[in-house]
């Protein structure tokens, strides 16, 4: 409990510290991303259309935990500088499927590089079998959230 005894006590409080951990990360990867011109959502995107080419704007949103119109102006803006190609229509739907070109996954490698360098950092201070065990907790813990279980 707080110190006035409503509320969580931020000390011991797990969703703190994975918030606080969660800020930790996104600011280190910034750091490494801004002298490539990228923010961490302009890299979750490359990366997440070098694993699934053909991602609609909507998925891509979801996938890099942002709004559709935030991944849509970011998209506008790839595409301007030569990193995404979209069909001018639909193939189907209203969907238009995003592809990364050569020069997006150029761009990605050495974004990659830079990204591997923050997870190795992090990760630094732990064993292989505390690194599984981690992975393991917090896969649990998202199953958890989004399974809507409440522990009952």
């Amino acid at each position: 409990m707080s110190q006035d005894g409503v509320g969580i006590d931020l000390e011991t409080s797990l969703g703190y510290l994975l918030k606080e951990a969660s800020s930790a990360l996104r600011a280190a990867m910034e750091e490494v991303l801004r002298p490539l011109g990228m923010s961490v959502t302009h890299y979750s995107c490359l990366e997440l259309l070098a694993q699934r080419p053909g991602l609609s704007n909507s998925e891509l949103a979801r996938g890099a935990f942002v709004t559709r119109q935030s991944m849509n102006v970011l998209l506008q803006a790839l595409e301007r500088d030569g990193c995404v190609t979209r069909p001018a229509e639909a193939p189907v739907g209203k969907v238009l499927p995003t592809q990364l070109t050569p020069r997006g996954r150029r761009n990605l490698e050495k974004a990659t590089v830079a990204v591997r360098s923050i997870e190795v950092r992090m990760l630094a201070g732990m064993t292989e079998t505390e690194q599984s065990g981690a992975f393991r907790i917090l896969k649990s813990m998202i199953h958890s959230l989004r399974d809507g279980n409440d522990g009952a």
